[in-house]
């Protein structure tokens, strides 16, 4: 409609991008199979090991090695998910399970997005377009090997009926796309192991409402200690990349100071 700049669909780029959507849907598909036995705390919790895991991958596709202080607070961030582990009594194996496993999934999709960002030239409008193309035949697969077509579509139906429940779908199809947008945003522009990052704050908020509102939640010791460790490696990691940021900008601004008086 001419108000974003895209490029065509172009058969070539879905192909490269076909591992993203698998991946996406992969990791949307554990998460929600892992909340039957992961009370919502813990599962922010767990999913919080995904920086580790991104930080691991970068390092094996050549990205480098990071600095001590986004190592660290990485690894903080990981030492609380599992200190906060230790204090869950309602652990429950095939919740854990497929947690992990979305983390492995979360973590694949954001370093190939990152990787098209920067090699394809893609913008974060191209890539969530691509992905939600390619989305549809996992999509439909999922709902009929669950056994939730036809019958889901009659309950769409039956609950069309009700103004709150159109207005809370609508909500979540906007904040969808708008968390789709920015996190893919994020990815390019800065990295896939800030949009992590920036995930384990956010899920300071998701954590706190999940023990207050949601219940079903014993609280530890353990569990406390281990979400706050887990926020405080997030809030270090933050600190260290800003202070990079600074430190990588002062050459650059000394450069062009230079560069005026000649």
């Amino acid at each position: 409609m001419g108000y974003t700049k895209a490029r065509g669909f172009n058969m070539a780029t879905a192909k490269k991008l076909l591992l993203v959507s698998l991946f996406y849907n992969a990791n949307v598909a554990f998460a929600l199979a892992s909340l039957k036995g992961v009370n919502i705390p813990m599962y922010i919790a767990i999913k919080r090991l995904t920086p580790l895991a991104v930080l691991v991958a970068g390092f094996f596709t050549g990205k480098g090695r990071p600095t001590t202080q986004v190592t660290m607070s990485v690894l903080l961030t990981a030492a609380g998910v599992l200190i906060a582990a230790l204090g869950d009594f309602s652990f429950d194996l095939f919740g854990y399970t497929m947690a992990f496993t979305s983390v492995f999934f979360q973590t694949m999709y954001l370093v190939l997005v990152e990787k098209s960002g920067a090699e394809d030239g893609l913008s974060s409008i191209e890539i969530m377009f691509y992905n939600s193309v390619l989305s549809l035949p996992f999509l439909l697969f999922l709902i009929i090997a669950t056994g939730e077509f036809p019958n889901s579509l009659s309950v769409l139906f039956t609950k069309s009926a009700s103004l709150s429940f159109l207005v809370i779908l609508l909500l979540s199809l906007v904040m969808s796309i708008v968390l789709n947008y920015t996190m893919f945003l994020c990815t390019i522009v800065n990295s896939a192991l800030t949009t992590t990052i920036v995930g384990v704050l956010k899920g300071v908020g998701s954590t706190t409402l999940g023990f207050v509102l949601l219940g079903g939640v014993q609280v530890h010791a353990l569990n406390v200690t281990g979400l706050v460790i887990n926020t405080a490696g997030g809030v270090w990691y933050s600190l260290a990349k800003y202070q990079q940021k600074k430190r990588n900008k002062l050459p650059k601004l000394m450069t062009d100071v230079d560069g005026h008086r000649k």
